[in-house]
């Protein structure tokens, strides 16, 4: 039998199944801090100068938090005036090693495996979050952000893929919703952890601290049985497969799994560790042009979804529950994606496209309404909506690319992806700060990336209720592209 019939088998989303993808989607929730913690801990509060003879004091509700005395700081890091970009400097910083995660992690997952590298990832992301928040001067914090940024990008990476790679492929919309949503949840939970703990040092001990349970409740997940199958260990497939069917309760399907040899494993094998990699996105013909669009899509997602989030920090107000709601206002989008990505008339290459434009064209209204209109319609409300789209869009565009790539490749190519994501995240710091030049500025940016996007996403195929690709030569074969225009 072949991968997915094994998977009917012993259960497509079985008990042990939906064990492991908790565990995966609630690891969203630490993900969420630790990309967010920069938009609280970086907001310049209110502050007071007072010349008490050759000492400056600058105070915050009239207590002392720095000293200058001859030109000398003392007490803690007052990144303001002259030194205010060193805070979009860390958050971009985190997004820059985020860049170089994607890059490096995303195909090493193939090679080597998604548990060792996932497992690896997780473990020094929490030891140099740690660092973080200890940090004895801010050259420390911004080095620490980037190790973090690292490992963040292969352990989420890794994780989402064996969200998907866990269950059958009819589940995988489900799952890369269910963590995608989480994320988003994570982002409204961290503003809630900020209200209440406000020493920044405090915080990102607080942020870090879920990352050691998960670390521990992550070390008994087993190797993806897909990456297994699809690298021609198929003996190490089934013994995966016939462990979920015992833990799933089917006992009896378990001696049944018995899987014959992938098409195309054998010259993967042949390859070692070294397999298809990066060169195989460049050298394949259809995966070539998939993956250059797919890299703008995912660059205009992040721009729009992170410069949206983040320009909450610069609204006045409770910055607090501006971030919160930022988050929250995310939940909604993703019943609605869910809906209409596996609906026949919609699937997943319109929908994605179609919330996208929208998402631009919200920025664009904001534009043409003034701050203080409205409660109910205001630009304030409009960039919430254009948040509520993207994050739909960016749900779809993580599903969407995963079934676009054969398993043997698919963390290089979401590495890859990822990677010009992340030069839409260190960018994305930035953005609101285009205010000073004009204030719809940030919002023509994200206007122009979420609509040029949606169109280019309309060049790409149709993946819903068509199967997927394991190896590179099952994707050029003349009987995949058979089975697939059947499905049509």
């Amino acid at each position: 039998m072949d991968l997915e019939q094994a998977f009917q088998l012993v259960g497509e989303f079985g008990l042990y199944q939906k064990q492991m993808v908790l565990i995966l989607v609630l690891l969203q929730v630490y993900m969420a801090f630790q990309s967010m913690l920069i938009v609280i801990i970086g907001a310049v509060p209110e502050y007071h100068i007072d010349q008490v003879d050759n000492t400056t004091v600058y105070r915050i509700n009239r207590n002392i938090i720095c000293m200058s005395l001859n030109n000398k700081t003392f007490m803690n890091w007052f990144l303001t005036k002259q030194h205010a970009y060193k805070v979009s400097l860390a958050g971009s910083l985190f997004f820059a090693g985020v860049l170089v995660g994607n890059i490096l992690f995303g195909p090493l997952s193939d090679k080597i495996g998604r548990k060792p590298v996932f497992l690896t990832s997780l473990f020094f992301e929490v030891f140099f979050g740690y660092v973080t928040a200890f940090a004895p001067s801010y050259e420390v914090f911004a080095l620490s952000r980037l190790l973090v940024g690292v490992t963040n990008g292969g352990m989420a990476l890794v994780c989402f893929v064996l969200t998907q790679e866990y269950v059958g492929k009819s589940y995988w919309a489900m799952t890369g919703t269910l963590s995608n949503m989480t994320f988003a949840l994570g982002i409204a939970l961290f503003g809630a952890l900020g209200y209440y703990v406000r020493p920044w040092r405090n915080l990102a001990t607080a942020a870090n601290c879920p990352g050691v349970l998960f670390l521990l409740l992550c070390v008994t997940l087993p190797e993806s049985p897909r990456w297994l199958y699809s690298r021609g260990y198929t003996e190490q497939a089934e013994k995966v497969l016939q462990y979920m069917a015992v833990r799933n309760g089917n006992v009896n399907a378990s001696a049944k799994v018995k899987l014959y040899k992938c098409p195309g494993s054998a010259k993967t094998a042949n390859q070692g560790n070294s397999g298809p990699g990066l060169l195989g996105l460049v050298t394949h013909p259809v995966l070539r042009w998939r993956t250059v669009v797919l890299m703008y899509i995912w660059y205009s997602c992040s721009l729009v979804y992170y410069g949206l989030t983040m320009n909450a920090s610069e609204d006045s107000g409770n910055r607090y529950l501006s971030v919160s709601m930022y988050g929250l206002v995310e939940l909604p989008a993703y019943p609605l994606c869910f809906y209409f990505i596996n609906k026949q008339w919609a699937g997943r290459r319109k929908t994605m496209a179609g919330f996208l434009g929208l998402a631009g064209l919200s920025c664009l209204c904001t534009m043409l309404v003034p701050v203080k209109a409205g409660a109910f319609f205001s630009a304030t409300s409009l960039a919430l909506l254009g948040k509520l789209l993207v994050s739909a869009a960016f749900n779809i565009v993580y599903v969407y690319t995963t079934e676009l790539y054969p398993t043997v490749i698919r963390s290089a190519g979401l590495g890859v992806c990822s990677m010009s994501c992340r030069v839409g995240g260190i960018l994305a710091p930035f953005v609101p700060s285009m205010k000073a030049l004009h204030t719809s500025m940030p919002f023509m940016v994200f206007c122009l990336s979420g609509i040029s996007s949606g169109c280019l996403g309309l060049l790409l195929p149709e993946t819903l209720n068509k199967p997927v690709a394991e190896t590179l030569d099952e994707l050029s074969s003349p009987a995949y592209h058979r089975i697939v225009e059947k499905e049509v």
